[in-house]
């Protein structure tokens, strides 16, 4: 049982706090990102026949790079909610202990623990597909010369192949 004011750092979310504490991690995270993002939009270019591929892929890989990493992290920053939602919990109450049981312990250390942990980790990979879609739409095809119905098609194929699927990585698979 967590005592007050207790810490417990084995409890991580990978990849972000990895990130911070290891920060050359940064140098694998980036270029990983920028290769299977541009993989997905080469690959759906050819998948949908849209023909010339270099325009398309030149005015908006790094447009999808920037905002599909945007949206990650801010799947990250609701995975992280929990153990600050668990910082505001008196730990003695029964809600600040079935919190931290079925939450945040759960959730930063295996979401597949309970379903409690996998709902949670479900909603910010939605979200974060979500916002992928939404960015890519509204700001990463804006100005492409294709119709509105490819640029969907486009973003949903990135939404869905490049969503942080990372987040249901359990951390204990570290220790």
């Amino acid at each position: 049982m967590k005592k007050p004011g207790q810490v417990s750092l084995y409890n991580v979310i990978f990849p972000v706090w990895m990130l911070w504490l290891f920060p050359l991690t940064w140098l694998y995270i980036l270029p990983a990102n920028f290769i299977i993002d541009s993989a997905v939009l080469l690959l759906t270019i050819k998948f949908l026949n849209m023909g010339e591929w270099k325009p398309i892929y030149k005015r908006s890989v790094v447009k999808i790079w920037i905002f599909g990493f945007l949206a990650d992290i801010v799947g990250a920053i609701m995975m992280l909610a929990v153990v600050l939602i668990d910082s505001l919990l008196v730990s003695e109450s029964p809600v600040g202990q079935w919190w931290y049981r079925n939450m945040t312990n759960t959730v930063t250390y295996n979401p597949f623990s309970n379903i409690y942990a996998f709902l949670w980790t479900t909603v910010c990979v939605t979200a974060a597909a979500l916002l992928i879609y939404l960015f890519h739409v509204k700001i990463s095809f804006r100005k492409l010369p294709i119709e509105q119905a490819l640029k969907r098609k486009l973003a949903l194929s990135l939404a869905v192949f490049t969503a942080p699927y990372l987040f249901y990585l359990p951390t204990f698979w570290f220790y």
